[in-house]
């Protein structure tokens, strides 16, 4: 499809929507993708309403790990819904293209929800570390007040932190290609279209990377490097085993959301255009961890998985 142009007081063709073409090289069968792209946002969606529904209505896990973990909860149906609708309308009813303020809208969202994601999994190493590091002091020290002002710093963080991504994208000049090779609007994606210099946004985007999760993910290191040494300091295995049980489920979520937008970062270092891995990745990063957590949560935590049960089985014994 051809670029649709508009003439601009700058006295240069300026696009004025963008065409996103999907997976790279598959053109042809990616229709066949929506079917487990679909299922793992039903499951995203599914699973974390079902997790805020079980903290909600059991008083037992009204405490601050599982306020967090319903944070984390809205915070992933947010980063899923910001792709998933757009990409399943792209496969099912070819409707590829999209304005350039709903495109830019699109990098703000993604951007703002995966800090936000970043930021809830720091409150939630910071929680574990006051927990098992400082057990008495714990009540006093995580308040719901606490709980709530660390939501909000989080929120207006990103909120305010990503606002530059979006804007310098607007402000490069599209002035020939509009077709994107993605199934969404990445920074990278779009500005790789710019017919002016596009320096300023990778570098914008690398360093308020370094800046809000470098930093995220440098805290919460410090965080477990500080659990464990005090769980290796405890005289009762069982004691420690308790304790390193709680922080397992969280850690297989930070490594994974960790490790692949590492992976995500070099790809796009590494690689001059996009191709099917880095845009099947970027898709990834975007679905698989809402789809997740829940589930190793659900798994992986005794007094939620218990709670499930006695849900599923009342589920059960109704019918």
């Amino acid at each position: 499809m051809s670029a649709t142009l508009k003439f601009s007081n700058s006295t240069k063709f300026q696009v004025s929507e963008f065409i996103l073409m999907g997976f790279p090289g598959i053109h042809s069968w990616q229709h066949w993708l929506s079917l487990p792209l679909a299922l793992l946002y039903l499951s995203a969606i599914g699973a974390n309403t079902l997790i805020l529904i079980t903290i909600c209505q059991n008083s037992t896990l009204q405490q601050p790990m599982y306020y967090f973990l319903g944070i984390l909860s809205v915070v992933d149906m947010g980063l899923a819904t910001t792709i998933m609708p757009k990409i399943l309308a792209i496969f099912w009813f070819n409707a590829k293209v999209i304005s350039l303020p709903e495109c830019f809208a699109q990098i703000y969202a993604i951007h703002c929800f995966v800090g936000m994601e970043s930021g809830i999994f720091l409150c939630m190493a910071v929680d574990r570390y006051v927990a098992i590091c400082r057990p008495l002091r714990y009540p006093s020290i995580v308040t719901n007040a606490l709980i709530v002002k660390a939501t909000l710093f989080m929120v207006l963080r990103n909120g305010l932190f990503v606002i530059p991504v979006p804007v310098l994208a607007a402000h490069r000049i599209y002035c020939s290609k509009n077709e994107i090779d993605h199934c969404l609007c990445s920074n990278l994606g779009v500005t790789s279209l710019a017919c002016d210099d596009r320096r300023p946004n990778s570098i914008c985007q690398l360093v308020l990377a370094w800046l809000g999760m470098g930093s995220d993910l440098s805290l919460i290191i410090l965080s477990y490097t500080l659990i464990l040494r005090s769980v290796f300091r405890l005289n009762s295995a069982e004691a420690a085993s308790k304790a390193l049980s709680t922080c397992t489920s969280h850690l297989i979520l930070i490594l994974f959301f960790y490790t692949v937008v590492v992976v995500i970062s070099v790809t796009h270092l590494a690689e001059s255009k996009a191709t099917l891995t880095s845009v099947l990745l970027n898709v990834l990063h975007n679905i698989i961890p809402p789809a997740l957590n829940p589930m190793v949560y659900a798994l992986r935590t005794k007094e939620l998985r218990a709670v499930f049960q006695k849900v599923l089985c009342l589920g059960l014994e109704k019918k």
